[in-house]
């Protein structure tokens, strides 16, 4: 398993690059914006560590803002079989809030309910049973 990045959500994209890149020193490392999800990500790293990143993501219609813990969004780490680690979660218990019906992407929470977010390492895997049929239970 590998660490990936956290994600925070933020009210003000500009105002908080400008305080991780321009106070802080980061590094942007791409930016993609989803117009059809109407959000975007921009993931920054610490200058000289690219291997811990900070993905920011800007909802284009949230005008509430986010009281706090809700701006934090989640933990991301690489894995080797998604399936197989989603399985054996399931046999000890954890729910799978998001099932990898992709063949690429699940999440989890921990006991507090932090959503951890897993991802297929290198290419999705082809679809397959139970996964592609599983709901979501939950929120993540």
């Amino acid at each position: 398993m590998k660490y990936l990045h956290t994600m925070i959500r933020v009210s003000d994209l500009d105002k908080t690059v400008d305080f991780f890149v321009n106070k802080l020193g980061f590094v942007e490392r791409s930016r993609r914006e989803v117009e059809a999800g109407r959000f975007t990500l921009v993931f920054l790293h610490a200058p000289g560590d690219e291997s811990a990143e900070v993905e920011l993501t800007y909802n284009w219609d949230e005008t509430d803002g986010y009281s706090e813990g809700r701006n934090f969004g989640h933990l991301a780490y690489l894995v080797d079989d998604i399936y197989a680690l989603c399985q054996s979660l399931m046999d000890q218990g954890v729910t799978i809030n998001r099932p990898p019906r992709d063949g690429h992407m699940a999440f989890i929470r921990t006991p507090d309910n932090i959503s951890i977010e897993l991802l297929q390492k290198g290419d999705a895997l082809p679809p397959q049973e139970p996964w592609v049929s599983m709901p979501n239970e939950g929120s993540w």
